[in-house]
């Protein structure tokens, strides 16, 4: 476990208004308490309450990744109709404790679905 610090910041802030996530036509996720993650340089990312997706759409995949900063994460295959999206979510099943708000969240790659909007 490396602790964010000066070099590597990392601010987990809410995010204001609704955020959407479409998929084939479909919303597979809502919701007005998105929280926004900052990392060092690298773009920021709305994670979404579990309780805000559309679990029908989301198929477990094998694929898993470990951040030193963040922990292990699992991933997710979205699947809408014909639409097939592989690993396009991840989640921090038990984030360390710098980023334990994100816990209970789900996150998107933007480029695997067709929209993240926000308001």
């Amino acid at each position: 476990m490396t602790t964010p610090d000066a070099n590597h910041p990392i601010a987990i802030v809410r995010q204001p208004g609704r955020v959407r996530v479409i998929l084939a036509g479909e919303t597979i996720a809502e919701t007005g308490a998105a929280l926004r993650l900052t990392e060092a340089n690298y773009p920021p990312v709305l994670y979404i309450p579990r309780e805000d997706i559309q679990s029908r759409y989301f198929v477990p995949s094998a694929r898993t990744s470990h951040c030193p900063y963040k922990g292990d994460a699992r991933y997710f295959d979205l699947v809408v109709g014909e639409a097939r999206r592989p690993d396009a979510v991840w989640s921090y099943e038990t984030p360390f404790p710098a980023v334990a708000a994100i816990a209970g969240h789900v996150a998107f790659y933007p480029d695997r679905v067709d929209a993240i909007e926000t308001e």
